[in-house]
């Protein structure tokens, strides 16, 4: 960017502006160093020598060098002159001028300059701004020698040896150059437009003389503050004298016609300091001490005669200003007391002047004068210029008291002047250094004696004592000594009109005695009371016709007589004297005030006093005119007391009726919000009455800081009910509508409004605690839902709208000296509790639909650019106060988040301009840090809700000249500068790029990663050095993780983890930045994975340690572990990249995290360490599965889990619960990869019982749960879906669920533990059969709890397998609970397609559940033989109907569930095959249908493996739903090609073989297991043969006398053909596998293992000789069956000879050719159960072992053939 801006960049302020030495000096800097500080002084002091001439006037010799410099553009320098004509000031100073308003306050863009410069009204505007900026700069100028000054003895100070050191370099010649300057500037010519152009305006000349009072009253400021340290001459003194005489105290100055009203109280104040600093020249204190020591001589003017006549003239002719009052005051002292040696007539004229002098002074009224003085200077806090004046009056009054008689001292009645003198001693004594002074002095020197002048005349007048004595008390000492001095009191003065009757006085009635004893308040008895006994002398002060003053000689104590006089208003409240008792009651008030606040221990010895003010606020607040100032100091009283002991106080305001209160109970938050039932109270009416016509607002200021403290003191959270009608009142009586109130005195509307805001920001800040017991609404929402929602928000948003230029005005136009106190301050303060109201209540408003009227308000786009969005951005400008930008832009990035809105939209025109303003202080090295921190995270905010704003910040261009591919570069205003910068290693550790910036810097760009910002992550991928610099926080070496660790460290080190996880899990392996890769190789040579594998432990650890103080920075710790954690499970998947392939690092990572997972818990439980556990747990978990290979080399991992899981079992169950299922998890894969070797056997019955708990805890409990709901819920439950859970109650079915896992693992501890040596124990122990069984029994009926039951099924199946197991199985009552219920589980259909899940087999379903206690039943009947028959033949009886339906539908749907089904139940019928007998006994017509029904599907599945294209025919028509994956290919995908496209109809068409491969093994395997059962129900081939007297009518023939090839028909039935062929289709399928030529075997040999295809190969065989088998016996019994006709014998043997004959050969040629493996032991990966043997003679696996089944065939062929 070229133009005028351009310079100024680069220029980086090479001088600085006096505003920023200010703010440096101030501390409010980022330089906070002493050191820093020192430099900065030493660069500057030079200028502050000069003071404000420093700024020279115009010159030709400067405008040359403008004219000359090359550095500076020419628009700037040519408006660099116009600012020298306007301002006169020297042409390079108004370059540099400009330059820094530029950079500090121009609220364009830079840009925008160039249209600035040449638009005459625009640029006209900009001089007039760069005018105001000058002004500010001479004002910040002296600001900063004045605050050398304040602070440069002050030993609290932390740059005080700095300031000191200053100090003495200005000191030489600093006042006769400040001096001159003041001369200058009250002599000055006002400026007009003919000299200073056309600019110069009349409002401009005001300005510049509003200026011109302010710059003398500074210099006024530095010069009294010089002399309060340095002597001054009297030479000084008498030209100083004359100086102001000239100017007339600040009135006579040379353009007084341009004083207007506003002006007056700099005018005063001129006076004011003029006036300090001649009384400071006299050096009265000096003086005084010169008198006491008797040593005058020593003081400065004791030899100055000279001067001393000169002044003498001088001042006599002074006396027409209050301001000469002090310094004719203090020349009387001094001329008094420095009286020289000589004659008596001298002596008289000094007599004379003096005396003339002083009574002039009190004419003046000097004492009131001093009182109003010292109150326009300000409040002493910081204000070092109003405590110094304080102090120099009060050497004055103390010198004046002691010279001179009280008497002499008063012109105009005693009453009055007594009362301005005691006023000017209470405004005095408010500078807390010298009640201290005063408390030393001796009692009756100085100020003491004014005390005891007003002890002689108490109780006459309670007043002025007591106002004197609550000055008089600053902090605990002196609360002690006021207190005694008004319990011990020795003089009781009354005043009477006539001389009362019970007196006896000496005849010159100077002394009076008591007669009689009387009681000194007309109280009831019984009350407290003050007594004076008979004898009491009293003096009589004043005597006469006026009356008598007496004071008597008598002991009491003070604070008797104040109860008696609170009593006294009590009882005359009603009556017309209550003015004058209110008058006498508030002071006292006052004192127990300023006593309780500043000692609380006091309190106990006030209890007579302050019990009675509840009845006092009562009686007072109820009268026709109530008196506002003793009620407003009641319940000041009130505020301090409950500030200690709020419940006490509350109970007993409750009584008075003063608050207000609610009439009827509240219940919904609509009707407290109506305000329905509520009553105002006293306070209530008072403020509408009283107050507000009267514009006065003191109770109402008190009454807010008692409602405030009340909140603050626990009676926010228990006292709800009873707090909420008072604040309902301040939310909706005043809040609305106190700016429109009448106020009599300024301030006190913002003074009101900062306490409402107090308030609510009391109400927001309370702990949410103990709110939630009752219905009624807390006062936290109480307040949130009427911001939210009623015109208190719309007020709240009306004091944010204030915006930064009302708060530079009000701050420009209060004098410098008023410090924290003033307007400025307070509407500061205002804006500030503003913000943060808005933003709690944001924050805490409960989520709804609806936008509420207070976001509405926040977030509406207002015309002209005044919505609030652009107020808000605006504050960025403010400079005065850091705080109120930073929680501006707090709300901004509040609102960025909820708000549904742009907020660049809302910017309009100024967005450019504010983001520059925010960059400028971004980049600023002075600017303070926590401003930075908070724009950093905004823009951080802004990644992720804005994205218009955050582009306008990032600034990308588009880099010339690439064509395509976009290349950008940050543009001159991109945050990217900034934030590159702060993360630059180099910088790390400078004073401008602290820890915190550093971390906000990150979490910034963090975010850029997380919202893949790739136009801005590419630029910055681009920088040199960027991943260097980024990695440098992992490389370095943390503290221990002890709590001093600087919590934002952890968090840098968290986002740097995270933005590198997310970088290698984005970005395609090959195109990482070679930088980046480098960056990895250094982290894993430097063994930096396991420096922070042990770091992260550590951490762990160290918060299981800390449980009991709990951890400050737990969000950072866990923030860190869970970034450690995601990088670790990124490198499980790219080891490569990450350089993370060594085994024993990752071994090394792996135990870290089972030692911290162990730490986290095995402790006591706290929710942290719980939150900590439940990560690394899962962190645990992942590594486990992932890597395997390394665990299986780890040492025992079984025993630390073993402990853990027995910690978490007895910790808290509701928080737990994950965390448990995770620990199971682990444990399942722990015994998966290592089994039980790896761990100590020893583990093995503490974990099984552990394990058995859980199952039965989660058993019984998930019995509760599901009987519960069927009670409840059963209307709900929808018939068809198969897991439908309505009810999610406290349990709910999972399937990692803890219940389901525990069932899992104590399957795999079952199957470990083989031989049962523990388990058995472990489960006589436990009863955990039982309850399992009776939880599936609960589910099975209510068809719930799928995946408990699945998990419960498959432990019964693995312990069914052992005979000890199967025998608790069924002892259990295994039969009971599942046989019945399991009816529950299915419906029977007419068609058989209703067990066709459409879902895949493996995953969980009810069909599977039925599968699975098939397999239950088979498992258990195989193992228990004869024990189990009597149950089997029950279940089998139950279920017929689906055992028979399922046996059919295989020839209709070949879905593998439904294959799946019946390959189970045809398991379980071979099982129950082999007991003919008891079943043919029991159940003779299912056994005579199974047989028909097996018949059936042996013909249906020979059909289908036959004809393979039906097969395929049919699976396509099915094929709606997606591919069934393949039961058989378990081995893993190859990684998949790049070119999908091309290869995508070869995979579909692969996928279909797949498919058409996992039906057939299924066929093959029904099949299979179909033709063994039928062999056990034909006859024993060898019996059949030899037997000639078998009993043929036991077995039934099976197949009909046909030979035809089986058709696919129902109608069809069986026959010998069926099983010819059934051979037929095995040999043809053998040979198939065999051959290698041809193109579907190279489809079969591609899609399946060579261990599948030899587990198909002895399918096949086995097939062949059961088919063999079945065929022969069958083909016997009908030879032999009578009723057969010889035909059909005749027949038979004929096909079966022929047949068999041509199958032989085939069959020979075969095993020729290769033998399949033995068909006697068939593959036992496909068939789960080892069939009984075929009765063949051979079983070797080799060629011969083959034969005997040819023989057996052949003899066969031979038998039929004879």
């Amino acid at each position: 960017m070229t133009g005028p801006g351009t310079k100024m960049a680069e220029s980086d302020m090479s001088v600085r502006s006096s505003r920023e030495l200010w703010t440096i000096l101030m501390g409010r800097s980022a330089l906070r160093e002493q050191a820093q500080i020192e430099a900065e002084l030493d660069r500057h002091w030079e200028r502050l020598h000069q003071g404000l001439s420093y700024y020279k006037p115009p010159s030709s010799s400067s405008a040359g060098k403008v004219k000359e410099n090359k550095d500076v553009a020419q628009p700037l320098k040519d408006f660099g002159l116009r600012i020298s004509k306007l301002l006169a000031l020297d042409e390079q100073q108004s370059v540099q001028l400009l330059q820094c308003y530029l950079q500090e306050d121009y609220r364009g863009t830079r840009n925008s300059l160039k249209v600035v410069f040449k638009d005459e009204r625009q640029s006209q505007a900009l001089l007039l701004k760069v005018a105001g900026y000058y002004y500010e700069e001479r004002m910040c100028l002296l600001r900063c020698v004045l605050l050398l000054l304040t602070y440069f003895q002050d030993e609290r100070h932390p740059y005080r040896a700095e300031y000191s050191n200053c100090v003495k370099k200005l000191e030489k010649d600093l006042v006769s150059r400040y001096q001159l300057q003041f001369e200058n500037l009250f002599k000055a010519e006002a400026p007009t437009w003919e000299t200073h152009g056309n600019l110069m305006t009349e409002r401009q000349v005001s300005l510049w003389f509003l200026q011109c009072l302010r710059e003398q009253s500074l210099l006024l400021e530095i010069i009294f503050l010089y002399h309060a340290y340095f002597e001054m001459s009297p030479a000084d003194l008498l030209s100083f004298t004359k100086m102001f005489k000239e100017q007339g105290f600040g009135l006579r100055q040379t353009n007084r016609h341009l004083v207007d009203k506003s002006m007056d109280s700099l005018v005063d104040r001129i006076g004011y300091l003029s006036s300090l600093i001649l009384v400071e020249g006299m050096d009265i204190d000096f003086l005084h001490k010169c008198a006491l020591e008797d040593c005058t001589v020593q003081h400065q003017f004791s030899n100055a005669n000279d001067v001393i006549k000169e002044m003498d003239q001088l001042l006599l002719t002074f006396g027409d200003i209050p301001h000469h009052g002090p310094v004719l005051l203090a020349w009387v002292l001094l001329r008094h007391t420095l009286r020289p040696d000589e004659s008596l007539q001298v002596d008289e004229s000094i007599h004379m002047i003096t005396g003339k002098i002083g009574n002039t002074a009190l004419q003046l009224g000097v004492f009131k004068y001093i009182s109003t003085m010292l109150k326009g200077l300000g409040v002493s806090g910081n204000n070092c210029t109003a405590s110094t004046a304080k102090m120099c009056i009060y050497g004055l009054l103390s010198f004046v008291i002691t010279s001179f008689e009280e008497e002499s001292l008063q012109t105009d009645g005693v009453a009055t002047q007594c009362s301005h003198l005691i006023d000017a001693a209470c405004e005095v004594l408010s500078a807390p250094s010298l009640v201290e002074v005063f408390w030393e002095m001796k009692p009756n020197m100085g100020l003491g004696m004014i005390l005891d002048s007003a002890v002689g005349m108490f109780p006459h007048k309670i007043g002025p004592l007591l106002q004197l004595l609550t000055a008089l008390l600053s902090n605990k000492s002196t609360v002690s000594k006021v207190y005694n001095v008004l319990d011990k009191m020795s003089y009781y003065t009354q005043v009477y009109k006539h001389k009362p009757n019970d007196i006896v006085s000496k005849d010159d009635e100077t002394l009076w005695r008591r007669q009689t004893p009387k009681l000194l308040y007309p109280l009831g008895s019984g009350q407290t009371n003050l007594w004076m006994p008979q004898g009491v002398l009293g003096q009589v002060m004043i005597g006469g016709d006026q009356g008598y003053v007496v004071r008597w000689e008598h002991s009491y104590s003070s604070w008797t007589l104040f109860t008696c006089e609170v009593e006294m208003l009590l009882h005359v409240v009603s009556t017309a004297d209550v003015i004058a008792h209110c008058a006498r009651v508030k002071p006292i008030l006052d004192l127990v005030h300023k006593i309780i606040s500043t000692d609380w221990t006091v309190s106990d010895c006030l209890l007579p006093l302050t019990s009675r003010i509840y009845m006092l606020l009562q009686r007072l607040t109820s009268v026709i005119n109530p008196p506002v100032d003793v009620i407003a100091s009641c319940v000041n009283c009130l505020s301090v007391l409950a500030a200690r002991m709020p419940g006490k106080v509350w109970a007993s305001l409750h009584h008075t009726g003063f608050l207000p209160f609610a009439s009827s109970p509240l219940t919904s938050m609509p009707q407290c919000v109506s305000a329905e039932g509520m009553k105002a109270g006293n306070y209530g009416t008072l403020l509408v009455q009283i107050e507000q016509p009267r514009g006065e607002y003191a109770v109402t200021i008190a009454f807010l800081g008692l409602i405030t403290t009340l909140v603050k003191g626990q009676l926010g959270s228990t006292q709800n009910q009873g707090l909420i009608p008072c604040v309902l009142l301040v939310l909706k009586e005043m809040l609305p509508t106190y700016h429109k109130w009448r106020y009599n005195t300024y301030g006190v509307r913002e003074r009101i409004g900062c306490l409402i805001l107090e308030l609510i920001h009391a109400i927001l800040n309370l702990s949410p605690e103990g709110e939630d017991q009752a219905s009624t609404p807390s006062l936290q929402s109480l307040c949130i839902y009427s911001l939210a929602n009623t015109e208190a928000g719309q007020a709240v948003v009306n004091i944010m709208g204030v915006g930064v230029d009302t708060i530079d005005m009000v701050l420009a136009a209060q004098p410098s000296s008023c410090g924290a106190e003033g307007p400025g301050q307070i509407l500061i303060q205002t804006v500030k509790l503003a913000f943060s109201v808005t933003n709690n209540v944001i924050r805490l408003k409960p989520p709804s639909d609806v936008v509420s009227p207070l976001e509405q308000a926040l977030t509406q786009h207002g015309g002209h650019g005044n919505n609030l969005i652009v107020v808000l951005a605006k504050y960025i400008y403010h400079k005065h106060d850091p705080a109120l930008p930073r929680l501006a832009i707090q709300l901004l990035k509040r609102l960025a988040t909820v708000a549904p809105m742009s907020v660049y939209a809302c910017l309009g025109s100024d967005a450019a301009p504010i983001r520059d303003a925010f960059l400028t202080r971004l980049q600023s090295k002075t600017e303070d840090m926590r401003i930075k921190v908070m724009i950093l995270e905004f823009l951080t905010v802004a990644v992720e809700t804005q994205p218009g704003l955050i582009e306008l910040f990032l600034n990308l261009e588009v880099k010339d000249g690439t064509e395509g591919l976009k290349e950008f570069v940050p543009g001159e205003w991109s945050c990217l500068h900034v934030v590159l910068e702060l993360i630059d290693s180099k910088q790390q550790g400078k004073y401008w790029c602290p820890p915190l910036l550093h971390r906000a810097a990150l979490a910034f760009l963090l975010a850029l990663w997380q919202d893949r910002r790739d136009s801005a992550i590419s630029v910055l991928r681009a920088k040199e050095r960027f991943w260097e610099n980024l990695t440098t926080p992992l490389f370095a070496t943390l503290t221990p993780p002890s709590d001093t660790t600087e919590p934002c460290v952890l968090e840098t080190c968290a986002f740097v983890m995270k933005i590198i996880g997310l970088e290698i899990y984005y970005v395609v392996r090959g195109s990482l930045e070679q930088s980046l890769k480098d960056g990895l190789q250094k982290f894993s040579n430097a063994r930096r994975y396991e420096y922070w594998s042990q770091y992260v432990k550590s951490l762990v650890c160290h918060v299981a340690e800390m449980e009991e103080e709990g951890i400050s920075s737990f969000p950072e710790t866990q923030m860190l572990i869970s970034a450690w954690r995601m990088l670790l499970i990124l490198s499980t998947t790219h080891s490569d990249v990450m350089q993370l392939t060594e085994d024993s690092t990752k071994l090394k990572l792996f135990m870290d995290v089972l030692d911290g997972t162990k730490a986290a818990l095995t402790t006591p439980m706290s929710v942290s360490c719980l939150r900590l556990g439940s990560m690394m747990a899962t962190l645990l978990l992942i590594l486990l599965k992932q890597w395997r290979s390394v665990v299986a080399t780890a040492p025992d991992i079984l025993s630390p889990l073993s402990l853990i899981l027995e910690s978490i079992l007895q910790a808290d169950q509701q928080m737990m619960e994950r965390t448990k299922a995770k620990i199971f998890s682990a444990l399942i894969s722990v015994l998966q990869i290592q089994g039980l070797n790896g761990g100590d056997i020893s583990q093995l019955p503490q974990l099984l019982l552990s394990v058995c708990e859980t199952v039965k805890a989660e058993a019984l409990a998930l019995i509760d749960s599901t009987r519960h709901m069927s009670q409840t819920g059963d209307a709900v439950e929808d018939e068809d879906s198969m897991e439908t859970d309505s009810f999610r109650g406290p349990q709910k079915d999972q399937r990692d669920g803890v219940g389901v896992l525990a069932l899992h693992l104590a399957k795999e501890l079952c199957r470990s533990d083989e031989d049962g040596e523990h388990w058995v124990s472990v489960m006589r122990q436990i009863p955990v059969l039982p309850s399992v069984l009776g939880a599936v029994e609960v589910s099975l009926r209510s068809k719930h709890n799928l995946y408990f039951t699945e998990a419960a099924l498959h432990l019964l199946l693995t312990l069914a397998r052992t005979p000890q197991g199967a025998d608790a199985v069924a002892g259990a009552g295994v039969i009971q609970a599942i046989c019945l219920p399991l009816l529950s589980v299915y419906e029977v259909t007419s068609n058989g397609a209703s067990q066709s899940s459409r879902k895949s087999q493996d995953s969980a379903c009810w069909p599977g559940v039925y599968r699975l206690c098939m397999s239950l039943m088979e498992s258990l009947l195989k193992t228990l033989r004869y024990n189990f028959i009597n149950d089997a033949l029950d279940f089998v009886g139950v279920h017929q109907e689906r055992i028979l339906q399922c046996l059919n539908a295989v020839r209709t749907v070949q879905s593998l569930a439904c294959l799946d089904e019946a390959d189970h139940t045809v398991g379980f019928l071979l099982q129950l095959s082999s007991f003919c007998k008891e079943w043919q006994f029991h159940l003779p017509k299912l056994l005579r249908d199974v047989q028909v029904n097996l018949c059936y599907l042996c013909q249906s599945c020979t059909y289908l493996l036959h004809s393979k294209k039906m097969l395929h025919h049919y699976l396509q028509a099915r094929n709606g739903d997606a591919l069934p994956p393949d039961p058989l290919a378990r081995t893993q995908r190859a990684p998949q090609t790049p070119s999908k496209e091309a290869a995508g109809g070869g995979e579909r068409e692969e996928a279909e073989q797949k498919a058409l491969l996992a039906v057939q093994c299924s066929l093959l395997k029904i099949l299979s297991k179909t033709l063994a059962t039928l062999q056990h129900f034909t006859p024993d081939c060898c019996q059949i043969l030899l037997d000639q007297s078998m009993d043929l009518a036991e077995y039934r023939t099976l197949f009909v006398l046909s030979f035809t090839t089986p058709a696919f028909d129902p109608d069809v039935a069986p026959s010998f053909g069926t099983l010819l062929a059934t051979i037929n289709v095995a040999l043809s399928m053998l040979s198939e596998m065999e051959k290698k030529k041809e193109p579907v075997s190279l489809s079969i040999a591609s899609l399946v293992s060579v261990e599948e295809i030899q587990a198909i190969k002895s399918l096949l065989m086995f097939t062949m000789e059961n088919c063999f088998y079945v065929l022969i016996s069958q083909a016997v019994r009908c030879l032999k069956d009578p009723s057969i006709l010889p035909r059909d014998k005749q027949r038979l043997k004929q096909e079966l000879g022929s047949e068999l004959s041509t199958l032989l050969s085939s069959l020979s040629r075969h095993f020729r050719r290769g033998s399949p493996s033995s068909p006697s032991s068939p593959s036992s990966g496909v068939l789960p159960s080892t069939q009984p043997k075929p009765p063949t003679p051979g079983s070797k696996a080799s060629q011969e072992g083959q034969e005997p089944l040819i023989q057996f065939v052949q003899a066969f062929v031979r038998l039929v053939q004879r």
